[in-house]
């Protein structure tokens, strides 16, 4: 399983992907009797992966952090098979030292929805 970014595929291991499927509202109200009054826009899918340890994927976990720290509003992002127009946040990462080197691990981030998956 990989991710691909920018028609660049990163070999960091994936440990986890969680999949969150979101409704977007321009507006919802709910009346004094309980009833829900909205109007949808679109259902979104986003996305929480974590990645496993740089030990040996160096050159690909660096090169990925890269691309999830970029400065531009959107990256086209290839998940299970969807394409779509995406941006990264809550992207973050830990230093651990054993007995040898220092090396990164635990990479994760959240991949956010430009556009909806699915609209009304």
């Amino acid at each position: 399983m990989s991710i691909t970014i920018d028609s660049v595929t990163y070999q960091v291991p994936i440990i986890n992907i969680d999949r969150k499927i979101d409704p977007l509202y321009k507006y919802a109200e709910r009346t004094a009797d309980g009833v829900l009054h909205s109007e949808l826009i679109g259902v979104y899918k986003n996305y929480v992966i974590t990645m496993g340890m740089s030990a040996g994927f160096a050159t690909a976990y660096g090169l990925l952090l890269t691309k999830l720290s970029e400065a531009v509003e959107s990256h086209t992002v290839t998940i299970l098979g969807d394409t779509y127009s995406a941006y990264f946040s809550n992207v973050k990462d830990q230093l651990v030292k054993d007995k040898g080197s220092p090396y990164f691990r635990a990479l994760s981030f959240s991949v956010i929805a430009i556009s909806p998956a699915v609209t009304p």
